[in-house]
């Protein structure tokens, strides 16, 4: 559920529940800050600022497996494609006084070099190449990714993968991904997301990579 609050308390004193949704209108770039510093960086709860509104989204457990799961395919697709990268979590990312973003699971490819050994970003870093949200009681609006400039975003809800690429400032979903551009995702994901419940993960994801053995994947 979505409710729209003032900040009228520590954010931090908020009791939300997994799956709880909480909409601050009219919060200040310093404010958001502050909210970033109170929370702290090991919650459950996930942010987005962006047009002076926060969201703040505390997941349930069952947006964690498909985010795994889709991680996982990621890994196994680079590793096949001879590619290296750096994962990065839901790190915050920020384009200072505009948009503030913790996707769920984002990925450096192209800049998997620069972003070694990064404890923390540093002012000048790019987004990362790609990012995953998953969408579970609450839908992710790119207003704030597009402030930050990410380049490829995946978004998986109800069992359907959605990729949005970034053109001309602007977001378009398209049937192909930058990153894996000859496969089809939709229906690999989709697939394996919907096994790793009946299965399990492991062989779930043993399934995925017995099923892409007769694609040529290249980089």
């Amino acid at each position: 559920m979505t409710t729209t609050s003032s900040v009228v308390k520590p954010v931090s004193q908020m009791q939300l529940a997994p799956g709880s949704v909480v909409t601050i209108p009219n919060v200040s770039w310093q404010e958001f800050e502050l909210i970033l510093h109170e929370l702290g960086e090991h919650r459950a709860a996930r942010i987005a600022y962006s047009q002076n509104t926060l969201e703040i989204m505390v997941p349930l457990p069952e947006h964690e497996r498909p985010k795994d799961i889709i991680s996982d395919i990621i890994k196994i697709l680079l590793k096949r494609t001879g590619r290296r990268y750096e994962p990065f979590g839901s790190t915050t990312f920020k384009q200072e006084s505009v948009a503030g973003v913790e996707p769920d699971a984002c990925f450096y490819i192209q800049n998997y070099q620069r972003m070694i050994g990064r404890r923390r970003l540093e002012p000048g870093d790019p987004p990362p190449d790609l990012a995953i949200e998953i969408d579970v009681t609450s839908k992710t609006t790119l207003d704030a990714y597009k402030d930050i400039g990410f380049p490829e975003i995946w978004i998986y809800d109800s069992g359907r993968l959605r990729i949005y690429l970034l053109s001309n400032g602007e977001y378009t979903e398209s049937n192909a991904s930058l990153t894996f551009p000859q496969l089809p995702l939709n229906q690999f994901i989709s697939t394996t997301a919907e096994r790793a419940w009946q299965v399990g993960s492991v062989q779930a994801l043993e399934e995925f990579e017995e099923a892409i053995a007769t694609y040529q994947v290249n980089s």
